[in-house]
């Protein structure tokens, strides 16, 4: 079946015939491929990232409150990436990625990626930045609001049905096309580079005060930023522990720690939390994860829009449902052994569409 295009000039839905369409992804992963430590990021590439992202990004600032604090009885230390760059710290990858394309021939072909909206605008708005066309394969449902910052930028959309074809194959297939690089959300090693600088941030501005954390959650779609942050906390903070957050039936990262390998998930159910909807883990973000990742914690649907109403009435912010997951994990799911101590969280991303948002606050 075609996709279905919006109604606007950036958006298209004619690049290929039906045939070529992706399929529907199969809830069996593809055989991992070998990986060798060249594969993978280490460190040194986030800290050479964050030496490419310097003066193009915002450095948010570490959110304290006492409610928080008494609510879930820890030291709880905020990163509102919601207030970075297009709304996430998706920009970060983003930037990242895009800086190392510098053969001209390369750089007027342009860019493809796929993305429910916070990867989808940190690439139209990198590609922007960088004087490159850029074409996002988007779900037809994804939030107008990320929609329209991606067409905002300049970049096209290609529409397509999340539920029965495939964003990965899709995108694949109009980059070979044009000639484009081809930019995946999260299992890219620059993107997990640039991922990683939201961490080293969120450490460099806890040491300026004395603070180590006991604990790190963090939101986990493909994992990017998981694993960029693993980097990090293994580098400069090892002795905290590291744990995933995600929606309910999407709690892939959680079933692949506890089997010891890539678990996909077995269904699509509906969910808010679109930002991070991935059939499962990346490989090369689980090659990371595995190692240094201690579990994961799994939320509701309500939970999330509990910690989304927690942190508009009590921190002031606008956070989306799925940016809103790690502070849920913490609000809902955190287990008496962490009582008592200093926990850092991730509010990702705040793209969230306003009608959505209205609901979420006034429903209980």
């Amino acid at each position: 079946m075609r996709a279905k295009a919006a109604k606007s000039p950036n958006v298209c839905s004619d690049i290929m015939e039906p045939t070529d369409l992706g399929e529907k992804q199969s809830a069996k992963p593809t055989a991992s491929p070998r990986l060798t430590a060249s594969d993978l990021p280490d460190f040194h590439a986030v800290l050479a990232a964050r030496k490419r992202l310097a003066g193009q990004i915002y450095h948010p600032p570490i959110i304290r409150h006492a409610a928080l604090d008494s609510h879930i009885g820890a030291r709880i230390h905020i990163q509102a990436e919601c207030l970075q760059i297009t709304g996430s710290f998706k920009i970060r990858g983003a930037l990242n990625r895009i800086a190392q394309i510098t053969r001209e021939k390369d750089r007027q072909a342009g860019v493809v990626a796929f993305s429910s909206g916070n990867h989808a605008q940190g690439i139209a708005r990198a590609a922007r930045l960088y004087d490159m066309p850029a074409l996002i394969v988007m779900p037809e449902d994804a939030p107008a609001i990320k929609r329209d910052g991606v067409i905002a930028d300049g970049a096209e959309i290609y529409a397509y049905d999340r539920t029965g074809q495939s964003r990965e194959a899709i995108a694949a297939k109009i980059a070979k096309a044009r000639g484009a690089t081809l930019i995946p959300s999260y299992d890219d090693r620059d993107i997990i580079a640039g991922q990683g600088t939201a961490a080293l941030d969120f450490l460099d501005q806890l040491s300026l005060d004395g603070i180590t954390l006991d604990h790190y959650i963090c939101c986990a779609g493909g994992g990017g930023l998981l694993a960029g942050a693993s980097l990090c906390f293994t580098a400069k903070s090892p002795t905290t522990r590291l744990w995933s957050a995600e929606p309910e039936g999407y709690d892939d990262h959680r079933l692949s720690f506890e089997a010891g390998e890539i678990r996909p998930i077995q269904a699509h159910p509906p969910s808010l939390c679109d930002a991070i909807l991935t059939p499962q883990p990346g490989y090369l973000t689980f090659a990371i994860n595995q190692a240094y990742v201690s579990g994961g914690f799994t939320v509701s649907e309500a939970q999330a829009k509990a910690a989304m109403r927690f942190a508009f009435q009590h921190l002031k912010l606008v956070v989306e449902p799925g940016g809103a997951v790690a502070l849920a994990a913490a609000l809902f799911a955190l287990p008496e052994t962490m009582r008592g101590q200093d926990i850092g969280l991730i509010l990702s991303g705040g793209n969230v569409d306003p009608e959505l948002f209205a609901n979420v606050l006034t429903s209980v």
